[in-house]
């Protein structure tokens, strides 16, 4: 193993910089892990365009990337392929006593604040949080089990009833697996909602029922519960016009400028209940089992691989939204 490697950084808005760095020595509790695969999610957009997301900004210059695979490089597991859990949460806070330890209060996240991700040939990361992937589930997959565990966790928050009506409202990757997980939880009906035709076909490919966009009037739809993941105020509203009186709205879109507003009207008249997505609560198990057994197919959304020195290339075509998941392979 070399003394240096390749690391992309994030030095403000659009200015992302791939040079050689020192390999980090690894703390106790900790493996260093070679990275395989990184994917570019939405909140990785945040920080390219925006240096930051919500109130966290990019005070230093800051490895991204929270969606990942790699192969365990020194150790007693050396050479074992993991899927990576970005959260390390502090296990001793209120939110982590409770059992919501996506909630705690001193989280380190991959790619987030201080705390460099994924998009570097090597990584120091908790022993703990490095989940063993099966032969079935290939590196790019591994690294897209991240955005199916948000989608799982969104579903956790719908309470989804077995033979439920439902909606999805932005048909992005952790939208399109939502759609798949829908259907494997037994819903009668899914609906997906999504502006541009490229995901909109691959919403039905994925076993959406209906599909329409958002100008479709959607009041008389009459879902159980709607899934938001846009991340814009229309997004939020037609969520909230799919769903019957009593339903229940889970937002789980990142909005840019941190600010949503909606009807409250709308929301009132129908008594809705709206739920809150956080990342994930220690689903990684269930994802990992989920895609070994083929419930959801996750290399289907895989439109672009590149080499970390093209990482640049990739944000920029991420942001263009012209295909579905960008991943990058250090």
């Amino acid at each position: 193993m070399g003394e240096s490697m390749l690391a992309a950084r994030l030095y403000r808005t659009g200015d992302i910089r791939v040079a050689d760095e020192p390999v980090p020595a690894a703390d106790a509790g900790e493996t260093l892990v070679r990275v395989t695969a990184v994917g570019i999610c939405g909140s990785d957009l945040h920080w390219w365009t925006e240096g930051g997301i919500g109130d966290a900004t990019l005070a230093h210059p800051l490895v991204l990337g929270h969606e990942g695979a790699g192969e365990i490089a020194a150790g007693p597991r050396r050479g074992q392929r993991v899927a990576i859990d970005p959260a390390i949460p502090c296990e001793e806070c209120r939110a982590c006593r409770d059992g919501y330890r996506n909630l705690c209060y001193r989280i380190r996240f991959a790619g987030h604040g201080g705390t460099d991700g994924m998009l570097r040939q090597l990584m120091p990361w908790p022993d703990r949080l490095l989940h063993p992937l099966p032969d079935e589930v290939g590196d790019a997959a591994g690294a897209m089990l991240e955005p199916l565990g948000v989608a799982l966790h969104a579903l956790d928050l719908g309470h989804v009833r077995f033979g439920g009506r439902t909606a999805v409202v932005g048909c992005g990757p952790i939208g399109l697996l939502l759609v798949q997980l829908l259907r494997a939880a037994g819903a009668s009906r899914v609906l997906a909602v999504e502006p541009l035709a490229h995901r909109r076909q691959a919403a039905g490919m994925c076993g959406a029922d209906e599909i329409s966009t958002p100008a479709d009037g959607l009041s008389a739809y009459g879902a159980d519960v709607a899934f938001e993941m846009a991340g814009n105020d229309e997004a939020v509203r037609r969520a909230m016009e799919s769903v019957r009186p009593g339903g229940r709205v889970v937002l789980g879109g990142i909005p840019d400028a941190d600010m949503t507003t909606f009807p409250a009207s709308l929301a009132r008249r129908k008594g809705l209940t709206i739920a809150m997505v956080r990342r994930m609560n220690d689903v990684y198990p269930r994802a990992i089992g989920l895609a070994a057994r083929g419930v959801v197919s996750l290399d289907p959304l895989l439109s672009r691989q590149a080499p970390l020195t093209d990482v640049a290339d990739a944000f920029a075509a991420a942001q263009r939204r012209t295909g579905l998941k960008v991943i990058v392979t250090p």
